[in-house]
C-alpha cells in the first residue's frame, strides 16, 4: 500500500501521457500516411547529393534513440585515461553518486553502489544491453577492462533505462568506442605492487565508412598487499586477460547491424602471502591436505606473524567469461525506426574460500525489440519488448554433504512490455513518462525448495521531467518504481566460509521499490555546477541473517530500507588551461537499511579535483576526503585476539586520498606519463588497524572494512597512437 500511495503522481502523469498520445496517434495518422510518399521520394534524391551519414549516428545525433531525459553522468575517454583506469571499477571509483565498494580483503570483491544503493542493485550495460548476469556482480567489475570504452554512462534512480527495470540504484552503460579512421593505439605501463598494464585498440574502416571493425586486447596484473606486515594480503593477486571485437556495417541508408564479442580471463588470490606465508597459488590450496592450525597467529593476536596452514586463510576466484551480442537498426520512415538486440553471456566462476570450494555456471540469453517513433516535434514514442532467461548452477563438494545446505542455482525468466511518450511542448519543458509490465519467474532448483518461489506480474511506471528556466539553470525531476528478485545467496554473502555451517535461503517475494530524484544544473562561460537529491525506498530488501542454530540464511527484512542521497558539484574554467572540480555527497541511511550492510557505506565524501594543460604538459590531481562514521550502527563487533579480547575499535577515523599523473607529448602521436595512485600511501591496515577479526566465539573473518585496503602504487608508461 506504501509504494502504491507513493506512486499516485507518477500514474496521474502516465495516464495523461497515455490519452494525450492516443489522441495525437490518431490525429496525425492519416496526416503521416499522406506524407510519407513525399518524404521519401525527397529523402531518395536528397541521397544523390548529400553526404550520407550512417543511421545510427544521424538518429543518435537527433535525439531519436536516447533512453530518457533523466539526469545522467558521462565520463569520457578522457576522464578514463586520466585516471589511469585498468578497468571500470578503476573508472567509476570516484564519480560523482558512485561508491565502490570493497566487500571482502582476501579476494576483493567489488560491488557498484549508485545512489546509496547495494550493489546488486546496480546494472551494467554495454551499450545498452544488460550484459552481466547476477553472479558476476561481485568480480566481473574489476575484469571489464578499460581499453575500448568510449565513455561511461551513469543514470541514477530506478528505472534509469527502459530495459534494466531491476536497476533500483541506477545503470551504468559502457558505450564502446566509436571510430571513422583506421586506428592503432598502444600503452604500456608498470609500477609498484606488481602493477602492468598493456592495451592494444586497432580499429579499421572501410573507404566508404560504412563499415568499421575494432580489436580491442587487454593484460593487466597487480601483486597482493599487506600493509601491517603479518603475512596476510588485505589486497589479492589480480590478473585479467581480455578481448574484444566490434564490428559494424551499414547495409544499407537505413540499416545497421553490429556485432560484438568479448572473452575475460581472470584470477585472483588473497591471504597467504606469495613468496612469504606460501610458494605459490596451487601450494596454499593443496595445503588444506595438511589439516589445520590450532592457532592462526603468534600468541593469537592477528597483528602478529600468521602461523596458520596457507589454505585457512585462502581465497582464490578463477573466472572465465564469454559475451556475444548483435543489434540491427532499421529505419522505417524519416520518422520510424527498430532496434533489434541479441545476446548471450556465460560466467564461470571456479573458487576456493578457507577450505569450501564453490563452483557456479551461469548463462542469459536476451532479446529485445524497440520501436521509436517521432509522431511530430513535440511527441516522440517509444514501445517494445524483452526476454531474459538466466540459469545459474552451483556446486560444492564440502557443502553438499551438509544437512542444513541448500544449493542457491535457481532459474530465473523475465518478460516485459513497455511505453514511453516523449512530451515537447515548448522549448523550456520536456516530460517522458514510461511504464513497463513485466511478468517475472524466479525457481530456485535444489530439491528442498519445490515449486517456483516467485512468479508475478509488475508494473512498473516512471515519470522524468526537464525544465529550462533560462539559459544557465536547468531542472531534472524523476519519479520511479523498480523491482529485484534477490536470487542467489552468492550476492549478499560470497564468503560461505564456514564449512560446518552451509546456509539457507528464504526468498519468496521481489524486492520492491520507488525512488524520486531532483536536480538543478547552472551553466555558465566559466562556471557549471550540480545540485541533485535523491530518495529511495525498498520493501523486502534482501538480507543475511542467521537464524537459532547460527545458520547463515539468505532472507528478506520486514521493515522498508530508505536511503537519502544529496550532492553538490562544481567545476571552475580558471583559465583555458587549467580547470578545478569539487564534489561534496551525503547519505542518510535509516536503521532498517543499516542493519542489510556487512561492509559500512560511506556516509560523507568530499573530493577536489585540478586538470592542468599547457604546450604538451599535462597535470591531473585529485583529492577524495572520507569523513569518520560510528560502525556499531551497522552491527560492527569484532576483536583482535582469538579469545575474544582486544576489541576492535567502531569508530571509523576520516581519511583523504590523493591521486597524481603527470603526462609529456613527445610528439603528436607519442606520450610519455607517470604518477601515482593513493600517493601518500594511507591504507587501513597500516594506518587505523585490520580489516581481519575474530569474533566472540573465536571465528576468524576478514570483513571488518572501512578503509582503503591497498596502499601507494607509483607507475610510468608510455602511449603511441599509430
Amino acid at each position: 500500500m506504501k509504494l502504491i500511495k507513493n506512486s499516485l503522481y507518477c500514474w496521474f502523469f502516465l495516464l495523461y501521457s497515455l490519452l494525450m498520445s492516443s489522441a495525437l496517434l490518431a490525429d496525425n495518422y492519416q496526416h503521416v500516411k499522406i506524407n510519407q510518399h513525399l518524404e521519401d521520394t525527397q529523402k531518395s534524391k536528397e541521397i544523390e547529393t548529400i553526404n550520407v551519414t550512417g543511421v545510427r549516428r544521424r538518429l543518435t545525433q537527433t535525439g531519436v534513440l536516447q533512453d530518457s531525459i533523466a539526469k545522467t553522468e558521462v565520463l569520457t575517454q578522457a576522464y578514463i585515461d586520466n585516471s589511469q583506469s585498468a578497468s571500470l571499477a578503476d573508472a567509476i571509483q570516484n564519480a560523482i553518486g558512485i561508491r565502490l565498494s570493497n566487500e571482502c580483503s582476501m579476494c576483493g570483491a567489488k560491488r557498484i553502489m549508485i545512489n546509496g544503493m547495494k550493489g546488486e542493485h546496480t546494472n551494467v550495460l554495454i551499450d545498452g544491453i544488460p550484459m552481466h548476469t547476477m553472479i558476476s556482480g561481485f568480480y566481473g567489475m574489476d575484469s571489464v577492462a578499460a581499453s575500448g570504452i568510449g565513455s561511461i554512462e551513469i543514470a541514477r534512480g530506478a528505472g534509469a533505462s527502459l530495459t534494466s527495470p531491476e536497476a533500483i540504484g541506477g545503470t551504468v552503460n559502457l558505450i564502446s568506442k566509436n571510430i571513422n579512421k583506421d586506428i592503432l593505439e598502444l600503452d604500456l605501463s608498470s609500477g609498484e605492487l606488481g602493477y602492468t598494464k598493456t592495451s592494444l585498440v586497432a580499429g579499421m574502416v572501410s573507404n566508404n565508412g560504412d563499415t568499421s571493425a575494432t580489436i580491442i586486447a587487454q593484460y593487466d596484473a597487480r601483486d597482493q598487499f599487506d600493509g601491517d606486515n603479518n603475512g596476510v594480503s588485505e589486497s589479492p593477486f589480480l590478473e585479467n586477460k581480455s578481448a574484444v571485437i566490434n564490428f559494424s556495417h551499414d547495409f544499407s541508408y537505413v540499416d545497421n547491424f553490429r556485432f560484438r564479442y568479448n572473452q575475460v580471463e581472470s584470477e585472483v588470490f588473497g591471504g597467504p602471502m606469495l613468496g612469504q606465508t606460501t610458494s605459490t597459488i596451487s601450494s596454499a590450496l593443496e595445503s588444506v591436505n595438511n589439516g589445520s592450525s590450532a592457532a592462526l597467529f603468534v600468541d593469537n593476536d592477528l597483528r602478529n606473524l600468521y602461523l596458520g596452514q596457507p589454505w585457512q586463510t585462502s581465497e582464490w576466484v578463477n573466472t572465465d567469461r564469454k559475451e556475444l551480442s548483435s543489434t540491427w537498426l532499421h529505419e522505417f520512415a524519416g520518422n520510424f525506426n527498430l532496434t533489434t538486440s541479441v545476446a548471450y553471456i556465460e560466467h564461470e566462476q571456479d573458487s576456493f574460500y578457507e577450505g569450501v570450494d564453490y563452483f557456479a555456471k551461469d548463462t542469459m540469453y536476451y532479446a529485445s525489440m524497440r520501436f521509436n517513433f517521432d509522431v511530430n516535434n513535440e511527441h516522440l514514442f517509444t514501445f517494445g519488448s524483452d526476454y531474459r532467461h538466466e540459469r545459474m548452477r552451483s556446486k560444492s563438494n564440502v557443502l553438499e554433504g551438509l544437512d542444513n545446505f541448500v544449493s542457491d542455482s535457481f532459474n530465473y525468466i523475465t518478460q516485459g512490455v513497455y511505453f514511453q511518450e516523449t512530451w515537447t511542448p515548448t522549448e523550456n519543458f520536456e516530460l517522458a513518462a514510461a511504464l513497463r509490465i513485466d511478468n517475472i519467474k524466479a525457481d530456485f532448483t535444489d530439491p528442498t525448495k519445490p515449486g517456483t518461489e516467485i512468479n508475478e506480474t509488475l508494473w512498473s511506471p516512471r515519470v522524468d521531467m526537464r525544465y529550462l528556466h533560462n539559459e544557465q539553470f536547468i531542472s531534472r525531476l524523476s519519479f520511479g518504481q523498480g523491482y529485484r528478485a534477490p536470487l542467489s545467496f552468492f550476492e549478499s554473502d560470497h564468503g560461505i566460509l564456514d564449512a560446518g555451517k552451509g546456509f539457507l535461503v528464504e526468498v519468496d517475494r521481489p524486492e520492491r521499490s520507488y525512488s524520486f530524484t531532483y536536480s538543478l544544473n547552472y551553466d555558465a562561460d566559466k562556471l557549471s555546477s550540480t545540485f541533485s537529491i535523491a530518495h529511495t525506498a525498498v520493501d523486502y530488501l534482501a538480507s543475511l541473517s542467521e537464524n537459532a542454530q547460527l545458520i547463515p540464511v539468505l532472507s528478506q527484512l520486514q521493515g522498508t530500507a530508505k536511503v537519502t542521497a544529496i550532492d553538490l558539484s562544481l567545476n571552475y574554467q580558471i583559465i583555458d588551461q587549467w580547470s578545478l572540480a569539487a564534489v561534496i555527497e551525503q547519505y542518510h541511511y535509516n536503521s532498517v537499511f543499516k542493519s542489510s550492510f556487512t561492509i559500512a557505506p560511506a556516509e560523507q565524501r568530499a573530493s577536489l579535483s585540478s586538470n592542468w594543460d599547457h604546450k604538451g604538459w599535462k597535470v591531473i590531481t585529485s583529492a577524495t576526503w572520507v569523513a569518520s562514521k560510528d560502525l556499531s550502527e551497522y552491527g560492527y563487533q569484532g576483536y583482535n585476539r582469538a579469545d575474544g579480547t582486544d576489541k576492535k575499535s567502531t569508530l571509523a577515523g576520516a581519511y583523504t586520498l590523493v591521486d597524481l599523473k603527470i603526462v609529456k607529448a613527445i610528439t603528436d602521436k607519442l606520450s610519455l606519463y607517470f604518477g601515482a595512485t593513493n600517493l601518500f600511501n594511507y591504507s587501513q591496515a597500516s594506518n587505523m588497524e585490520s580489516p581481519l577479526m575474530f569474533d566472540q566465539e573465536g571465528g576468524y573473518d576478514v570483513v571488518y572494512i572501512y578503509g582503503p585496503l591497498r596502499g601507494r602504487m607509483a607507475y610510468t608508461g608510455i602511449s603511441y597512437d599509430f
